[in-house]
């Protein structure tokens, strides 16, 4: 067990190179690696500075893990890490915030009506955007290196990816007002 990987940055810490695209496999087989390397059960025997040691490394690989298995907190991890600061103080274009309460209001339309087949729709479009969006990011990031664009669209895709998590709970709710009365359509 190393006191390094206490501060060693997530890349290093899962002997990663420091890109957008990762190997979701390669990332899920180190994590494991490492947890079991510094999983404070295998120190419970040593001494309080081992165990307490082991219990911070076991978290920092889990907050490491947490972060570059998805894409949008990897992203903003990345630029971080490369000195990019995502979201200081730029203004978004107004073109980006019509659509945004665009997508808004129709989500509201949507729950107002308990119309569950307009949200999933939503849904799958915003999952399509945010699929090609994300792939964009990736050119960004690691192929042409052009990380103030990257920051800009990592900044949108925060705002998307709120959007996904709102019609998700949105449909959640639904859902569960029709199971809450009975209802089964």
């Amino acid at each position: 067990m190393s006191v390094r990987g206490l501060t060693a940055d997530f890349f290093t810490l899962f002997a990663l190179q420091p890109v957008f695209r990762i190997a979701q496999a390669e990332l899920e087989e180190r994590y494991l690696a490492l947890q079991r390397e510094a999983h404070p059960d295998r120190f419970s025997g040593a001494d309080e500075k081992t165990r307490r040691v082991s219990a911070q490394l076991a978290a920092r690989i889990n907050e490491g893990y947490q972060t570059l298995k998805e894409p949008l907190p990897r992203a903003l991890y990345l630029l971080q890490h490369l000195g990019f600061a995502v979201g200081s103080g730029q203004a978004l274009p107004a073109e980006f915030l019509m659509e945004q309460m665009e997508w808004r209001e129709a989500i509201l339309e949507a729950r107002a009506s308990n119309d569950a087949r307009s949200l999933e729709h939503l849904l799958e479009r915003l999952v399509r955007d945010l699929a090609h969006h994300f792939e964009t990011l990736g050119n960004l990031l690691d192929d042409e290196l052009d990380y103030p664009t990257a920051a800009d669209l990592t900044q949108r895709l925060m705002f998307l990816e709120k959007l996904r998590t709102e019609i998700d709970e949105t449909l959640f709710d639904l859902e569960d007002g029709r199971q809450g009365t009975g209802n089964s359509d």
